[in-house]
């Protein structure tokens, strides 16, 4: 039986299903939040690591989103049976939180270069404690992506969530090799937008090289928004038109603006 088996029935893991969402968060604040990052967007984990060689984050030690990422997809088989991969990467984390050694990382060696090797926490940490963290490390990628996501529709199906809930039909008018849609759509990533737009709005993207805008809308750039207002009982709706691309903190501005209009609307 190979090392990493050894740790797993050593742990009792093989054939555990147990809930430790909370005890791993809980093991991460007391303990690993110390020098891991929970979550860096990857456009400054790229700068900071392949440009700036750490010198623009100055990072303690890698994020654990990274180390999520990176192992799920290069511990045991990403493509078979999710228990069985789950106990191949938990044993994993096991065996390294016990026994760290660089030559195991799976990070890229810029990013690995940038840090020295993890002290042991053999005795510091309780079996049931690294049972927990090894399945919040491995959860937290799913979990991060799925924070990340934006919820979007086609225009009909918007129309009727806009109706039913009262929220904003938001459509994002885009064409292919548009820099600044390129530019946008990071803004757009950014997690207070993406509360913002789950919460308040049904976003509709269009590709004009693709298809056309509905209700006989037409742009003359990209990108484009376009913020529809639905009239609960009936079908008209009021449109407003913000063109261009816009820093994070100004489309926050406007996304908020389109908010408070359509809570005064719901509340006539």
């Amino acid at each position: 039986m190979n090392k990493i088996l050894s740790i797993m029935v050593l742990f009792g893991f093989i054939g555990l299903q147990t809930v430790y969402a909370d005890r791993g968060e809980e093991v991460y604040k007391k303990v690993c939040s110390q020098c891991h990052e929970l979550y860096i967007p990857e456009e400054k984990l790229v700068k900071n690591f392949m440009e700036s060689n750490n010198t623009l984050l100055k990072l303690k030690a890698p994020p654990l989103s990274m180390i999520s990422t990176q192992m799920k997809a290069k511990i045991g088989d990403p493509e078979a049976d999710e228990d069985i991969h789950r106990m191949e990467v938990s044993a994993f984390i096991a065996d390294y939180i016990i026994y760290p050694d660089k030559k195991k990382s799976v990070l890229h060696p810029k990013v690995g270069g940038s840090f020295g090797t993890m002290p042991s926490l053999k005795g510091k940490l309780s079996l049931e404690d690294i049972e927990a963290i090894s399945n919040f490390v491995y959860d937290l990628d799913e979990k991060i992506k799925q924070e990340k996501k934006i919820d979007y529709a086609s225009f009909e199906n918007a129309l009727k969530k806009a109706k039913k809930e009262g929220k904003i039909i938001l459509i994002k008018a885009t064409a292919p090799h548009c820099r600044y849609c390129i530019k946008m759509d990071k803004v757009c990533h950014d997690s207070e937008i993406i509360k913002l737009l789950n919460k308040y709005f049904v976003v509709v993207p269009v590709d004009l090289s693709e298809e056309s805008l509905p209700l006989g809308l037409h742009v003359n750039m990209t990108p484009s928004f376009f913020f529809i207002f639905v009239d609960k009982k009936s079908d008209k709706v009021k449109i407003k038109r913000i063109p261009g691309a816009w820093n994070r903190d100004d489309f926050i501005d406007i996304l908020n603006e389109s908010i408070k209009i359509q809570k005064q609307r719901n509340s006539k």
